[in-house]
């Protein structure tokens, strides 16, 4: 009888498990504070000392436990390197001309299922800052892709490109990426986002140039909903939607051949 294949940390389960612990440890401060709050009209939900407190201690909390029970020293399992910053060029004009495309997936879905009011005032609430833009920029642009790419093109994916196929490594990864934001008008956009992360990652195995794409990622949708109405009267939102979407899917397709071209030695390396 052969023995089991080793099974290195983490496995689908186990990652599933990680994003269901990271979030639980979350919410089981805010949840009671939301509640306290509703109740006697206070607002320590929104306190900054508490979101500094629960946004560092938590992460570093789910980073010591994975690095633990990965086993494997930090540069393995968070690899930070050099990249060629011509990269960089097609990584933003992909995610500008998909989020154009993506767009339009969110409008069909809305008239599918439409969000609820609250929803829109609680995602409003993430671009909400008690130091302004700066402030928003520091959580949104900085923190958040930080964060979220040592969990998922990290932790998890470290463990799935071990474990399973690389295409399996980045849909699954792409797939828990994008339930994790508990938010299925933004499911569109986050799971394309993944795809294009894991795919950064399978090729370059580097975990910097990822979290600079999800940096970019979320600094268009920043700049999206600070300048909208500037954005409206440039010459593309002035052109016909036809238009709109041959150029957005024209410039996210060619950006995509290039970023191929361009990581094709990395993976030849390896």
């Amino acid at each position: 009888m052969n023995p089991l294949p080793n099974k290195y940390y983490p496995t689908i389960l186990g990652a599933i498990h990680l994003v269901v612990l990271y979030t639980f440890i979350q919410t089981i401060i805010d949840f009671p504070l939301a509640l306290f709050d509703y109740y006697n009209g206070t607002d320590y939900l929104y306190n900054p000392f508490k979101k500094i407190i629960v946004g560092v201690g938590s992460p570093l909390f789910i980073f010591y436990y994975a690095y633990k029970k990965a086993g494997v020293p930090l540069k393995e399992l968070f690899p930070l390197k050099s990249f060629n910053v011509l990269l960089l060029i097609p990584v933003l004009f992909f995610i500008w001309g998909a989020q154009n495309l993506i767009g339009e997936v969110n409008v069909a879905l809305d008239k599918v299922l439409p969000p609820p009011s609250w929803f829109w005032e609680l995602f409003s609430k993430i671009f909400d800052s008690d130091y302004g833009i700066y402030g928003a920029i520091l959580k949104v642009v900085i923190m958040a892709p930080i964060i979220e790419e040592m969990i998922f093109r990290g932790v998890i994916m470290h463990g799935l490109m071990r474990n399973y196929s690389r295409t399996t490594a980045v849909f699954v990864s792409a797939l828990m990426f994008a339930l994790f934001h508990l938010n299925p008008w933004q499911f569109p956009a986050t799971f394309i986002l993944g795809i294009l992360l894991g795919i950064l990652m399978v090729r370059t195995g580097n975990l910097l140039l990822c979290i600079i794409g999800h940096t970019i990622n979320n600094g268009l949708v920043l700049v999206s909903i600070q300048f909208n109405s500037e954005l409206q009267n440039t010459f593309f939102f002035q052109s016909s939607k036809s238009s709109q979407l041959l150029i957005s899917t024209f410039i996210a397709t060619f950006a995509l051949i290039f970023i191929f071209i361009i990581t094709s030695n990395s993976t030849e390396n390896e």
